[in-house]
């Protein structure tokens, strides 16, 4: 029915033109929702090349029909996660140096040192979301979810966006103020707080979490949390502790960028 969140992703090995990719999830955990029409999967999914190296590795957790709504629920198994991964596990990737990176090139001066931890960026700009848009590019991602495409699959007639989408816009967002940070390093956590749908004008802001140097002493990490809403409201959570209706995405993740 839908993805929910993420967490422990990591990338292993870098990925080529001409590699060849499968894939391998376990499931790791079950529980049903309330309705007991429902319930949640968490699978653990790796990757591999053509060599039979792992490539990626992370877990996600799903929410899946019941076949049978009236079979008794399976026993709750709800794996435990880390909240993080260690920064000493990242992987710098065989050949990547940041030495001589110009900023000038680049369009941005600011570098790993000119980041603070507790420091929140406001990412500015915004991008109203368009029916085309999101369903070619949820069809180059290979989703084939009817929500996303058929009006008639929900009772209001309205195409859900794919979340990988609103990833994708708010990642790409986050460059006016994180113009230099380079590619992600792990995914610690992530969730879909709310739907999105066409007509939504989507906005971004990032958290600085934590720093962190690597072995090599151009690259730099830091822990970001990537925040999108809808709306202008500045708030995360209500009262209750639950994610206000604007928030769309909340993820926790490490990115590499030269210090």
């Amino acid at each position: 029915v839908a993805n929910l969140g993420y967490a422990e992703a990591r990338w292993l090995r870098p990925v080529y033109p001409g590699d060849t990719l499968r894939a391998r999830s376990t499931v790791i955990g079950l529980k049903q929702n309330s309705s007991g029409k429902t319930g949640v999967v968490w699978v653990r999914s790796e990757g591999f090349n053509q060599a039979d190296e792992m490539v990626m590795s992370f877990v996600r957790w799903v929410m899946v029909r019941k076949r049978d709504e009236a079979a008794p629920a399976p026993q709750t198994v709800v794996p435990e996660l880390e909240k993080a991964v260690l920064a000493s596990e990242l992987i710098v990737p065989d050949g990547l140096s940041f030495a001589g990176y110009n900023t000038g090139l680049a369009g941005s001066s600011y570098l790993y040192s000119d980041y603070n931890i507790g420091e929140v960026i406001d990412h500015v700009d915004g991008v109203t979301l368009s029916e085309a848009e999101h369903m070619m590019a949820t069809r180059l991602w290979q989703n084939t979810a009817k929500v996303h495409f058929d009006a008639t699959a929900r009772p209001d007639g309205a195409r859900l966006i794919y979340g990988g989408h609103v990833i994708s816009m708010a990642r790409a967002l986050s460059f006016n103020g994180l113009g230099n940070v380079q590619m992600l390093a792990a995914i610690n956590g992530g969730a879909h707080a709310n739907p999105c749908f066409a007509g939504d004008t989507l906005r971004a802001w990032s958290e600085v979490l934590d720093k962190a140097e690597t072995r090599d002493p151009s690259v730099g990490a830091l822990r970001l949390r990537l925040v999108a809403q809808k709306g202008s409201t500045p708030h995360l959570r209500g009262d209750d502790g639950k994610y206000h209706s604007d928030v769309l995405l909340d993820l926790d993740y490490w990115a590499f960028i030269p210090r």
